[in-house]
């Protein structure tokens, strides 16, 4: 393990860092750096992220960038810690978590002033990695890459990643393969696991909170500490509402996260940790693709409710700030997290209703149910059949009929088409519209599948054309159709995704 007392090597490649978190709230984190890198080689760097950041690429791509990159060198201006959480992990509580492969470099502020971290993935053992070897390996790493990076073009809340280094050390899995470090870029790594840690271990929780206010909801930093509608209790509502908008945007897109503990659930409302995450292709709310979700309790029509669930973990860390009365904290914190279920209903119904061409119009609800309940029971691909709506107004029908047969679908068709008509939609705006919330290409798991598989054969142009594809969701190009196929039923009935590698 990396020793925090003898020499490291620095470099100004990367510069700028700050530390407020470590300066602010020093008892949840703990100094450490990087193991030594055998061979750091430059997988793909985020050009475009980078700019954003006020970022040299040509220094990014330097030895002295790259060995930073990979955890190898510390910026000059840098404080790299190990961060402190716990989390509930399938409903278990961990006491102690923390990064146990990840390094917090400092924060940075982008070109829009906007204060964001740094972290890497992969960089080798810490404190917390709790008998881990702390490292990962390319494959993993080019997945959370792609999907995260996939997302942030879909318009979901994610963390980003600015690159992926490969070290040139094995790494011990199923045999041996070849380890990498990937440089996340968030809003910040507090999560709920932050906030349990803290209510757990001595004075740090109101600092902790008054931090992440000042951070992420800092219109709410005037408000008094003590008293009806103090701002721990309004830090909770504000949670509460990020957080049903973003389930609500998973499940808008097909999205599977794979491991919902609380540990994974950010105070910013930004989707991190893209582990054993997948995309449903034939639409089924019990999808489950991670190997170690053997009771499906974060399939993918639960992600609501679990979400829900782990919110309530949140509130039981505040209760002390919302109200020194237990019963009052309580009835506060109970009557916030019942507003979560209408909050991600409206959100969910905003976003189909767009989906389906009815962008800020109340739509029947009946209408949308009965359109998901047939896209159930006929295992219909989920994004393909967005897109095949819109090409129905064109006067093509063939893509739909491919998904839904259309005796099936004549009656429901009409309905919508009446819908449409009856708040005066035209149909080539209309599906024009469509297309612009529809995407028409994911990072479908079997193209993720062969594009990794290629990858760790030394071979990155699979990836970085699919890369290519996913960062631009809904242009159409004639030369990306095989992106927008479904698997297979022979893959999609053995593809399995897993975490921690």
């Amino acid at each position: 393990m990396a020793a925090t007392d003898s020499p490291a090597r620095t470099s100004d490649a990367i510069t700028g860092f700050e530390s407020t978190f470590v300066d602010e709230l020093t008892p949840l984190t703990v100094e450490w750096r990087g193991a030594d890198v055998p061979d750091p080689q430059l997988l793909v760097v985020n050009e475009q992220l980078a700019s954003s950041l006020g970022l040299d690429v040509e220094a990014l791509r330097s030895d002295d960038g790259v060995a930073i990159l990979a955890g190898a060198a510390v910026p000059a201006d840098g404080q790299p810690v190990a961060t402190a959480y716990s989390g509930h992990q399938f409903g278990g509580y961990a006491p102690l978590l923390g990064d146990g492969r990840a390094l917090l470099l400092g924060e940075l502020l982008d070109v829009e002033g906007h204060r964001v971290d740094m972290q890497l993935k992969g960089s080798g053992p810490t404190p917390f990695s709790r008998g881990g070897d702390g490292f990962a390996v390319v494959g993993p790493m080019l997945r959370e890459y792609l999907v995260s990076e996939a997302m942030h073009a879909l318009g979901v809340p994610t963390t980003r990643s600015l690159s992926v280094v490969a070290t040139g050390r094995g790494v011990h899995r199923t045999g041996v393969e070849p380890g990498a470090v990937l440089a996340r870029v968030a809003a910040s790594h507090l999560r709920v696991g932050t906030f349990e840690f803290a209510a757990r271990n001595g004075d740090i929780l109101q600092p902790l909170a008054d931090y992440a206010i000042a951070r992420h909801y800092p219109d709410l930093s005037d408000l008094p500490t003590t008293g009806g509608g103090n701002r721990y209790a309004k830090l909770l509502e504000g949670v509460v509402d990020r957080q049903a908008r973003l389930v609500a945007q998973w499940m808008l897109v097909g999205f599977v996260h794979g491991v919902m503990n609380t540990d994974n659930t950010t105070i910013s409302g930004e989707t991190i940790d893209y582990g054993p995450c997948a995309f449903v292709d034939a639409f089924d709310p019990a999808a489950v693709f991670s190997s170690i979700d053997q009771g499906g309790r974060y399939a993918f029509g639960n992600q609501p409710a679990v979400l829900k669930w782990n919110l309530a973990r949140f509130a039981e860390t505040l209760l002390l700030l919302i109200s020194p009365t237990p019963d009052e904290a309580i009835a506060i914190a109970t009557a916030t997290l019942s507003t979560f279920d209408g909050l991600y209903e409206q959100h969910l119904n905003e976003g189909l209703s767009a989906k389906l061409g009815l962008a800020d119009t109340f739509v029947d609800h009946a209408l949308i149910d009965d359109l998901l309940a047939l896209m159930a029971e006929h295992r219909a691909d989920w994004t393909g059949a967005f897109r095949a709506l819109a090409d129905e107004l064109r006067g093509r029908t063939a893509p739909l009929d491919l998904l839904l047969p259309r005796e099936v679908s004549a009656p429901w068709l009409a309905r919508w088409r009446e819908t449409l008509a009856d708040h005066g939609r035209d149909d080539d705006t209309t599906a024009d519209a469509m297309d612009q919330v529809n995407p028409l290409y994911i990072p479908r798991n079997h193209m993720v599948d062969a594009a990794l598989r290629a990858a760790h054969e030394g071979d990155l142009a699979p990836f970085e054309e699919l890369l290519d594809v996913v960062t631009h969701p809904f242009e159409r190009r004639v030369e990306w159709v095989k992106y927008t196929a479904p698997a297979s039923d022979e893959f999609n009935s053995s593809f399995q995704t897993f975490c921690g590698t």
